[in-house]
């Protein structure tokens, strides 16, 4: 089976076009493998391209740890970019996730603008908030972003009372200028920090027009692998038209032969 790998902003997927069925979708421990970094392709996730009939195709993520997962925004894009380079689509796509239907467009520089759902409830607390934006996200601001532990924060965070078993993701945050932001993420599942997580980008831009941090509804979101761009529209603490902006690349394509 041809395997291809994309990143988006350093959160890098391992793509299968799985419209035949061919993929064996229910063996983790393959998932897993196949996501490993040293024993296999290595990704933050991987994810199967599917037939849909109302849509242009399906989306079916899963984490590194081989579990299907929440919504994906860096994924989702990725996935844009692997549709057109199946010539499923030409520069726009609807496809379904597991958190409903999205819309993206794509450009000739591979930039993905990808529409992600809207968000209605945002929980304000004294040192964080929480909001779903496709994922569970957990966000707030720390000092001295660049010297902090997130493997070991963020843990602590995701594991912690606040989120039971399921956990949340998380991101530590800074601030750069009026609508400009930089953020560190711990995601569940993956159980680490990656590089960059689209909903996770997403979520803090939202946090920080709801607690003030800016007026801005076009916020720059820095992530360690590189910037994204979000932009919503905002009523009443209600957040619609909300899209995640940035670069879907491709790496590289190989077969690969399952034992």
């Amino acid at each position: 089976m041809i395997l291809y790998k994309y990143q988006g902003t350093g959160n890098d997927f391992v793509m299968i076009d799985n419209r035949l069925q061919a993929f064996p979708k229910e063996n983790t421990a393959l998932i897993e493998k196949l996501c490993d970094r040293r024993f296999g392709i290595g990704a933050d996730g991987l994810i199967l391209l599917e037939n849909d009939e109302t849509t242009n195709f399906k989306m079916v993520y899963y984490n590194s740890d081989g579990n299907q997962s929440s919504m994906c925004g860096n994924g989702g894009r990725c996935l844009v970019a692997f549709a057109k380079k199946l010539n499923i689509i030409n520069n726009e796509a609807t496809f379904i996730a597991i958190d409903g239907l999205h819309h993206a467009t794509i450009n000739e520089n591979e930039i993905v603008s990808l529409q992600m759902k809207n968000v209605s409830e945002v929980k304000i607390h004294d040192n964080y908030i929480f909001l779903n934006t496709g994922s569970p996200h957990h966000v707030q601001f720390v000092d001295d972003l660049s010297n902090f532990d997130v493997k070991k924060e963020g843990a602590k965070i995701r594991y912690s009372y606040l989120y039971g078993k399921p956990g949340s993701n998380v991101n530590f945050v800074n601030q750069i200028s009026e609508n400009e932001f930089s953020i560190r993420t711990y995601e569940r599942g993956v159980e680490d920090e990656t590089l960059s997580c689209g909903t996770g980008a997403t979520a803090t831009a939202i946090a920080v027009k709801a607690i003030g941090k800016t007026n801005s509804n076009n916020i720059i979101i820095n992530v360690q692998g590189g910037k994204l761009e979000v932009s919503f529209d905002e009523e009443n603490g209600i957040f619609t038209n909300v899209f995640l902006k940035g670069p879907a690349e491709f790496v590289f394509e190989v077969n690969y032969e399952f034992n």
